[in-house]
Parts: C-alpha cells; structure tokens; sequence
C-alpha cells in the first residue's frame, strides 16, 4: 500500500480528491458493515437458527471470496506472487478461523439476544483488545492515556448493557458474552495477521481466510445437521436477506475499506469508521424499532469518545 507524506497531502489538488474519495469510501465500508446486524436481527425474525443463517451468508459470499483470492494471487501481484510455504497454510486456517469463521458465528449467535445497537458498540472496542493481547502476548506498553480510553469505552458499554438488562432480562448477558467472544476472536486475528499481511498482501489474505472461513461454516452446517436439508428450506425473505448480507454487507465493506486504507491510511479509516456505532443505532431505531432512550445515547458517546481518546494515544506511542 502507498503511503503519502502530510506534505503532499496539503499541496497537491491531486492528493485532496484522494483524502475525500478515502473519506468517503471508509464511512461507506463502515456503514455497509455495520447494516450486518440490522439484516441478521430481520431474519431472525422469521425463526431462523444461527447455523443456518451463517451458512447462508458464507454460502453466497463464497464465490466473491474465492475471486478475491484469485485476483490477489494472480491479478494484482502480476503473477509474481510468493509461494505458500506450510506455515502459510496453517496461518491461513487459523486466521480464518479465529477472524472470520469463529467471530462471525459468535456474533450471529449473540444477536439473537441482544440489541443491533449493543452488538455494534461492543464490537467497536476491538481495538483496545487487540492492545491488551499485545501486551498480555509481546510485553506492548500500555500508555496511561490508553488505559483511560479503555475505561470509558467500557464504561459505556456498561449503560447501554445495563438498560437492555433492565428491559429484556438476563438473556441479555449471554448475548453479550457471546459477541465479546467475537470481538476477542477477531482480535487474535488482527494481532496475528500482521505477519502474514507482509508476506501476502492484504486482498490476497483475506480472500484466502475468507474461503477457509466459507468452508467451516458450510461444513458445520452440514455436520450439526446431517441430512437434514428441510431445515435450510428457510422463507425467501431469509434468502434474500442472506444474499444481501454476503454481499452489500460483507464482501463490498471489506473492498471499500481496503479501497479507503490505500487512499488515506488505516488510521484515518479508522477513525472514519466510527460513524458505524451511530448508523446502527439509527437503523436500528428505524427499521428494527429498537428504543433509543438518554442511556443508549449517553454510552455510545462514551465508546466512540473513549476510542478516539485510546486511538489518539496510540499514534503518539
């Protein structure tokens, strides 16, 4: 990925439309994400277990996938692309597995409990577990700003919990449990695919992790229910919704946040992804009839100010 200095930036016209089709193309990529689990909480509606709906979306997102693999490999390297070794193989599976398979079912399974809002805040505090693992795995130093960024995040991820509790009942807890899991499994991703990200590329990683991915949620289907097809014999709404949801919701955000980091930066994509919490809540609130009351309000504002604050001290570290 090229890298462009804060000089260019500021000085060539050439340089600003960039920034502002970068801008644009991660607050794009973060609000197709997050109508992911406006889409799952849809189909639930229609008394749909998780398995099934997982297998789905990865059923349908696995040919994009698998072309995200092939032009990785062949297309944009020019052919010249490094030969796997085993060890590449086996980072692979195991990406795929903690980052994409592993945090993808927790997540649908959680949603099943839990508000679309809720779900989404704390998955955005993925960045503070990827620090904790850094330092619990490398020995990273945790800055105090760090630590404060973290308190607040949690902080209001603790109201919002703390009202659904209240509304919904102790079903909540384990919704929230289980898309904590995620966010931890998608985390190990991210603190282990650096490596792998130099040798590969990016668009060649994840189009590989991806498909192993597809494959273990086909095959978990297959095994939790076999021969039982009738199951997937599902509404049609559920398949559209899982069409929609393989492609405007999972295969496009991956492109157009790869699109953003290329243009501006993973930091700047970053922080333009914090729209996502919001846009949630809003669909949330519009199409699902979630509440939104002063607390859901008050502890999103406390997540997204506590990720800044933790991004900010990151950059400095």
């Amino acid at each position: 990925m090229s890298k462009v200095s804060d000089a260019s930036l500021v000085s060539s016209p050439t340089a600003t439309k960039n920034i502002a089709t970068g801008m644009l193309l991660a607050a794009m990529g973060a609000i197709a994400f997050s109508g992911k689990a406006i889409i799952v909480k849809l189909a639930y509606r229609h008394q749909v277990d998780a398995v099934t709906l997982i297998m789905l979306r990865m059923l349908f997102a696995l040919p994009l996938f698998m072309g995200m693999a092939w032009w990785g490999t062949y297309r944009q390297s020019g052919g010249l692309s490094v030969a796997l070794t085993r060890r590449d193989w086996g980072g692979i599976v195991g990406l795929g597995f903690t980052g994409y398979y592993l945090a993808s079912f927790l997540d649908f399974a959680g949603l099943q409990y839990i508000s679309a809002s809720l779900e989404r805040l704390i998955l955005y505090t993925s960045p503070t577990l990827v620090m904790g693992l850094g330092w619990l795995f490398y020995g990273r130093t945790i800055r105090r700003a760090q630590v404060w960024g973290m308190g607040i995040s949690y902080l209001g991820v603790l109201l919002v919990f703390g009202q659904e509790v209240r509304l919904d009942g102790g079903s909540v807890a384990l919704g929230a449990v289980l898309v904590f899991l995620s966010a931890v499994s998608y985390a190990i991703y991210l603190t282990y695919s650096g490596e792998l990200v130099q040798r590969m590329g990016s668009l060649r990683l994840v189009g590989m992790a991806t498909t192993v991915a597809c494959i273990l949620c086909i095959l978990q289907y297959i095994f939790l229910r076999p021969l039982n097809w009738s199951a997937v014999q599902v509404a049609p709404d559920v398949i559209w919704l899982s069409l929609l949801n393989a492609t405007l919701c999972t295969v496009v955000p991956v492109l157009l946040v790869m699109m953003a980091i290329e243009r501006i930066g993973a930091g700047a994509t970053a922080q333009t992804g914090m729209i996502g919490p919001m846009s949630t809540i809003m669909m949330g609130v519009w199409i699902l009839g979630e509440p939104f009351t002063a607390w859901v309000g008050i502890g999103t504002g406390l997540v997204v100010i506590g990720i800044l604050v933790f991004s900010n001290s990151e950059k400095k570290s």
